[in-house]
């Protein structure tokens, strides 16, 4: 990566982490719930009866709820739990499943762990993302786990990252080694980039 590219990540990521923590209480409320309706809109339009979805932070759009409804569908859903490698562990969420503090702070489910390869199964990727443009290109927090993920997949379903709406640009920095995303989920919107990533 040029360090040309690198500083302008690292100035994008400082900006959009600032603008997520001066977010009220009620206003990452009304988002978490944004973010469940368009996911569960998303999840049945798709037809999908296995995913993989992050737990979000308190500054990130909510997504827990939405892994909650799910699991009580009977939708078999994937969480990763992150590795000191790089690569992504996963854990498939339970009813009440309990949550921990996992590697960077990030929460992450108490439970059997699944290698690597168990995300391979599923039918749709939900993922975090900084920033994400309208190619689809997506600016993570830096630390490649995702990239890594699906740029390891040998059938990669659907990819959708899950942003504000702010968070939706023109463009971002990119590199080679980013992945670009199939769509973007955000409070109020699902927008559909391209209709197959390969």
């Amino acid at each position: 990566m040029s360090d040309a590219i690198a500083d302008a990540k690292r100035a994008l990521r400082a900006e959009l982490r600032e603008r997520r923590q001066l977010l009220t209480e009620s206003q990452r409320d009304a988002a978490a719930r944004g973010i469940t309706e368009q996911l569960d809109a998303l999840v049945t339009r798709l037809g999908v009866r296995s995913l993989s979805c992050f737990l979000s932070t308190t500054t990130e759009p909510g997504t827990r709820e939405f892994v909650e409804g799910a699991v009580r569908r009977g939708i078999r859903v994937l969480l990763p739990i992150t590795r000191t490698d790089g690569l992504l562990d996963w854990a498939v969420a339970a009813p009440d499943f309990d949550i921990t503090e996992g590697m960077f702070g990030l929460p992450e489910p108490v439970g059997e762990l699944l290698g690597p390869i168990a995300v391979n199964d599923v039918d749709l990727l939900v993922i975090p993302a900084a920033a994400v443009d309208r190619t689809g290109m997506r600016l993570g927090w830096g630390r490649g786990f995702f990239d890594k993920t699906i740029g390891s997949m040998e059938r990669c379903p659907p990819v959708y990252a899950v942003v504000y709406d702010s968070e939706v640009l023109d463009e971002v920095p990119r590199d080679l080694h980013d992945q670009p995303v199939t769509g973007i989920v955000t409070p109020t919107q699902t927008l559909v980039l391209s209709p197959a990533r390969r």
